[in-house]
């Protein structure tokens, strides 16, 4: 709707456009940013300016929003909490909110609902992965983009590791959809609390009415809280997945983890279900193949078959049946089906990739043999870290028939390509970076960074620690810094080059060379004056890639400048300026290849250009992009990609800027690319993967998920390694699993 008399023309230097809605709360207007990029700005009513307690719960608000920020959700632009009348821009997303949507069409169908659901239950897995509470999740706070369903509007969220507000006498939500522990002790609301609500928002979705609706808002609020829910109109199959969200109790509910594995093996048309309550020909993750952009297809439905009992009297269906008991079993056997079937492999069985392990740049690809070894067979294992509640990834090199892998709750750990067995694994036993993984490889030592405990006695927070190689034990460990991500865009503070392992010292002030199996110090160069720095690998060599301090401690470094470094001595080269914000990517034609990052205020909203840097002659020359381009970059065999959320996998001429293919996949969140014979592979944390070819990105096979993982994470390190014809794929909860590329594992 266009603005009012009165409405301001524009909010933080952000010109405004329409008006999009009013509430209680505040308004929300359509602005554009000065690229030209639609954003929504929520602007706070002036009457709640001058409320100490309203400021700190937008305070919360903004502070919740930017930490979600993912696929499910509206990313953070700007924000002014402090304001005279404080402001939030977020990424508009078009679209009718689910509110609308029932109203003026009417409930949704089988295959519409099951993609909200599964697509709701994504995004509160997103948010509850970052420490979350929504605490306000209703269908007019859920907005039906053409990418499936996004969860906007925090306000009353809180971080669930902070204290909750004291608001003695008001219970703030919506009693319809609102836990029964809301209503009762609001302060005390967790995760669960969220899963009771997407029930009630799935029975409202799937019959126009909630499942506690009544003549007032104190009768509803009396039925959530003591009465059974008015379930007779959902589909039969959903109707046992949202019985067990609809628990008065919130240990009865499953998490939102849980809930996904459940609602993923219902049927596709939510129809009937076989004997074993796991509908035959089980779709894949809805979210991953990118089915909110096209219609499932109905899959194939077999009567039940069990016989009747006491059990049967509810729900119909067998789910219903082992939900009406208890709904883990369900959830058990969901997960050892998933685990059974998707029997994987690799193996390495030629030259070592010394890069460091993640492959930040893409460039941890071996010789490439075609052969597998002798007995090899497909595998999959779990890696055990130090924390068992420490979500995050592996990555791993190899050597021969050896994998180095890293991450998370373990700095190293040694597996035997051809089954997948431990031989040894050293553990760190706290909280790690996101995104530090491996360190790298020599021929006799592995290089992994360990994260001190929370409860352990002063001591440095991460230090990099070798390893010998054949027998797991630790040679020597020293102190580390960690400010990569500030300065170069990747988290990487330690690099292997040949037989040495460079690292920044604890204080972030110099770099120190040592002899990767002896620690022996071979050179110690102090960062010049007034900047902080990061180590680049281009090929064999290095590169210093810096920033002022001023510019790192506001996390706009705009003004990187890079110094070749001698390996011999440390000896740092004349300064070579770049404009940025800029991230190294590789190297193509001996010359460093950096992305341009196109920012709006703090936030990355993609990439719109390239530099390339000549080390030698220090020229730096620079291409405008067609566009900009948002999602994970990656780089190998000299072609440049960035990997949308949605699955988009857009190839670009690192020499010129030049788009050469873009190609749809059923990966979302993927990282990559990672070359191999005649292919390029892209994985996410679930375990997917897709392998394009890399002269016109024409799909060559894609396998089917292989772990529960976030699927929207941003910026990943590529999960392949790429071992001849063989594939070693790290996905979320350190799980491997590998593959022969000619074999891959079936999909669907």
């Amino acid at each position: 709707m266009s603005l009012r008399g009165g409405d301001p023309t524009e909010i933080g230097g952000y010109p405004l456009e329409a008006r999009l809605g009013s509430g209680g709360m505040g308004t929300v207007f359509l602005a554009r940013t000065s690229s030209g990029r639609p954003v929504a700005i929520k602007l706070i009513h002036q009457q709640f300016a001058g409320d100490d307690e309203f400021r700190i719960r937008f305070r919360q608000e903004v502070a919740a929003a930017r930490r979600v920020s993912g696929a499910f959700t509206a990313a953070v632009v700007d924000a002014a909490p402090e304001a005279e009348q404080p402001w939030m821009a977020t990424t508009y997303i078009e679209g009718q909110t689910l509110a609308q949507r029932i109203a003026t069409k009417g409930p949704l169908n089988g295959a519409e609902l099951r993609k909200l659901a599964i697509g709701l239950a994504e995004a509160l897995r997103d948010i509850h992965r970052v420490g979350v509470v929504h605490r306000d999740l209703k269908p007019s706070n859920v907005v039906l983009s053409s990418e499936g369903p996004r969860v906007i509007d925090f306000g009353i969220s809180r971080a669930v590791d902070q204290q909750t507000l004291t608001m003695t006498g008001r219970v703030i939500g919506t009693p319809p959809f609102m836990s029964p522990e809301q209503l009762q002790a609001p302060r005390g609301v967790g995760p669960r609390s969220d899963v009771f609500s997407l029930g009630t928002l799935l029975v409202y979705a799937a019959t126009g009415h909630g499942p506690f609706d009544a003549d007032s808002p104190y009768m509803t609020a009396y039925q959530v809280v003591h009465e059974e829910p008015s379930l007779d109109a959902v589909p039969e199959a959903l109707r046992a997945v949202v019985e067990s969200c609809l628990f008065k109790e919130p240990e009865g509910r499953p998490s939102a983890d849980e809930l996904l594995v459940l609602l993923r093996d219902l049927p596709a048309d939510l129809g009937g279900t076989d004997v074993n309550g796991i509908e035959p020909g089980r779709t894949r993750d809805m979210v991953t193949q990118h089915h909110f952009a096209t219609p499932a297809t109905p899959a194939t439905i077999v009567p039940t078959a069990a016989p009747a009992g006491p059990d049967t009297r509810s729900t119909g269906t067998a789910i219903g049946r082992r939900l009406r008991r208890r709904w883990r079993p369900v959830l058990a056997a969901a997960v050892a089906v998933a685990a059974i079937g998707g029997g994987v492999a690799a193996l390495k069985t030629g030259g070592f990739a010394a890069s460091g392990g993640g492959g930040q740049q893409g460039n941890s690809v071996a010789a490439p043999v075609a052969a597998l070894p002798n007995g090899f067979k497909p595998w999959r294992k779990t890696v055990p870290g130090g924390r068992a509640d420490i979500p995050d990834e592996l990555r791993c090199v190899a050597h021969g028939a050896a994998l180095f892998c890293g991450g998370g709750g373990v700095v190293a750990a040694r597996i035997k390509a051809l089954d997948g067995s431990r031989v040894w694994t050293v553990k760190s036993p706290g909280v790690p970076v996101q995104g530090m993984h491996l360190v790298g490889a020599t021929d006799d030592t592995v290089l992994g960074y360990r994260f001190a405990a929370q409860d352990a006695p002063q001591g440095p927070p991460s230090e990099v620690v070798a390893i010998d190689a054949n027998s797991g034990r630790e040679l020597w460990s020293v102190p580390s810094g960690a400010q990569s991500t500030a300065v170069t865009g990747r988290t990487r503070d330690a690099v292997v080059v040949g037989s040495a392992v460079v690292t920044v010292d604890a204080s972030n002030s110099r770099f120190e060379a040592r002899d990767a199996h002896s620690g022996t110090v071979t050179w110690k160069t102090p960062f010049p004056a007034g900047t902080q720095c990061a180590p680049v690998p281009v090929g064999p060599r290095l590169v210093a890639m810096c920033a002022t301090n001023a510019e790192v401690d506001a996390s706009e470094v705009r003004h990187p400048t890079l110094y070749t470094v001698d390996p011999a001595s440390g000896t740092l080269g004349r300064p070579i300026a770049v404009d940025g914000p800029a991230v190294p990517m590789g190297v193509a034609n001996g010359r460093l290849v950096l992305l341009q990052a196109h920012m709006e205020g703090t936030a990355l909203a993609g990439y719109d250009g390239v530099a390339r840097v000549h080390p030698a002659s220090r020229k730096v020359t620079y291409s405008r992009l067609p566009k900009t381009y948002s999602g994970t970059p990656g780089m190998a065999d000299g072609i440049l990609c960035v990997s949308s959320q949605t699955g988009l996998v857009t190839a670009l001429d690192p020499a010129t800027g030049r788009e050469k293919w873009s190609r749809q996949t059923g990966v979302e969140g993927a990282s990559g690319p990672v070359a191999g014979a005649d292919a390029l592979y892209f994985s996410s944390a679930t375990g997917r993967v897709v392998a394009l070819s890399p002269r016109d990105g024409t799909s060559l096979w894609t396998t089917d998920p292989q772990a529960d993982g976030l699927t929207g994470e941003q910026g990943a390190s590529p999960r392949v390694t790429v071992v001849g014809r063989a594939l070693i794929v790290a996905a979320a909860k350190n799980t491997l699993f590998a593959f022969d590329t000619l074999k891959p594992p079936k999909s669907g």
